[in-house]
């Protein structure tokens, strides 16, 4: 919930795509002005780039000033904070009514229903920011403290590292809810009467603390010797994935054979693989938990310990420790790849894409969502139309369950196949196709 807030703001704030959104409520902290940040891999799926937490502030690696002056001064008040405040307040509610009369042969069949969803939100926000120049006078005041750990390992691994210079925080406290729910009653006449009516309603909220970081801006530090510097113009070949042609099927294609292809050769590991991506698909926890500890081979590569207390992990992080180091890092990054790609999906959906895998209709719906791409729907605002055959399934329960998945990334379809896209589909789009192609390759471990 907390990061569907997030990103709702980052997009109604920039729609640029320069204002990261914060994933997770517990880690706000760690995106505050003068944090250091790494920045992940970037992928065809991601709406913008990803950065991961250090622990570490800028301050917290240059060598004291001389004049034991404070970083405090860089920002406009000297306490952090800007004056500047804005609010932000969303609310949306729909309802649908239907019913439905079937006669065939002596059994009759009648359903009604209805459906409704609300949720909403107001939050005061302020932006803490560090003036880029006053950041940039710093580099001549303070110097980089070479012998720090977390630098000489940072040097020896050759990652980059930016340092948060923008940050949109809680006001106040703030609080989103969203409630969903469902009335409906099913009668049938066979060779007896028989009536049922049922009714169900979810609610849910989350509240936000004041001071919480929910977006940011961050830019590449440069370390040479003990001096730094800010990265104003990157090279070209900086972020070679940003070039790729966003909104081809093409390159998304080569992107997962670039990063799946280890597991297509590991099909012993496909059951152990599988049963761990459905536990962290239903816990968000075991989800971090697992990412973290991927994240930490790639960092540390043969020096991580992977260990757990979680029997759905387990066996997973048993056979990653047996694996040669050949093995290892790139099985982690496959591992990694698939959980950006999970990571990027609605709560709902995860759970509609395990419903799916229970159904055995993972494959199709990969053919049906590739079918989507292959259109170019990054520019596309007129109607489509896809091979209805591929929303032809044994049940109606299983095409309404793909429309509805389908959907949730932007892509509104009719079971005709026609099709029209509700909004930039293509990110959201590609994260559901890698989700299906993994999820597909892993279940068909026969």
């Amino acid at each position: 919930m907390f990061k569907k807030v997030t990103q709702a703001i980052a997009d109604e704030m920039d729609p640029r795509g320069k204002l990261v959104p914060v994933h997770s409520l517990l880690d706000q902290e760690h995106f505050k002005p003068l944090c250091l940040v790494r920045r992940k891999n970037k992928s065809i799926f991601h709406r913008s780039p990803r950065y991961l937490q250090t622990w570490y502030t800028l301050d917290d690696l240059l060598l004291p000033a001389e004049d034991n002056k404070s970083t405090e001064s860089l920002f406009p008040s000297g306490a952090g904070q800007n004056s500047r405040q804005f609010t932000v307040k969303k609310r949306t509610s729909d309802r649908v009514d239907g019913s439905l009369s079937l006669c065939v042969d002596s059994a009759s069949v009648e359903l009604i229903g209805a459906a409704s969803l609300s949720k909403g939100w107001s939050i005061k926000l302020e932006k803490s920011h560090i003036s880029l120049p006053k950041l940039d006078a710093l580099k001549t005041e303070r110097k980089i403290n070479l012998n720090h750990s977390f630098i000489q390992q940072l040097q020896k691994t050759q990652q980059s590292l930016y340092v948060v210079h923008e940050a949109i925080e809680t006001a106040e406290e703030a609080s989103y809810e969203e409630s969903t729910g469902a009335e409906g009653s099913f009668m049938t006449q066979l060779y007896a009467k028989f009536c049922a009516k049922g009714n169900h309603e979810s609610k849910a909220s989350i509240t936000i603390p004041k001071g919480c970081t929910l977006a940011f801006k961050a830019i590449h530090l440069y370390i040479t010797d003990s001096s730094w510097d800010l990265t104003y113009f990157p090279k070209q070949g900086a972020l070679a994935s940003d070039s790729l042609s966003q909104g081809k099927l093409g390159p998304l294609e080569a992107e997962v054979r670039k990063n799946c292809q280890i597991l297509s050769m590991l099909s012993d590991l496909f059951a152990i693989l599988l049963k761990a991506i459905k536990a962290v698909m239903r816990d968000r926890n075991l989800f971090q938990e697992l990412t973290q500890k991927m994240q930490a081979v790639l960092d540390e590569a043969g020096s991580c310990e992977l260990e757990t207390e979680s029997p759905d992990l387990k066996d997973l992080l048993s056979s990653l420790r047996d694996s040669s180091s050949q093995l290892l890092l790139p099985l982690a990054g496959a591992i990694t790849y698939t959980l950006d790609a999970l990571d990027e999906l609605a709560e709902d959906q995860l759970l509609l894409l395990l419903q799916s895998l229970e159904e055995k209709i993972v494959s199709q719906q990969l053919k049906l969502v590739k079918s989507i791409l292959e259109y170019n729907i990054e520019c596309r605002k007129e109607p489509f139309r896809v091979d209805a055959s591929l929303l032809s399934f044994s049940q109606e329960m299983e095409q309404e369950l793909t429309i509805v998945m389908v959907e949730m990334s932007g892509v509104k379809l009719q079971k005709d196949g026609s099709a029209i896209c509700t909004g930039e589909a293509f990110s959201a789009m590609a994260a559901l196709y890698v989700s299906l192609y993994v999820l597909d390759l892993l279940s068909n471990s026969d």
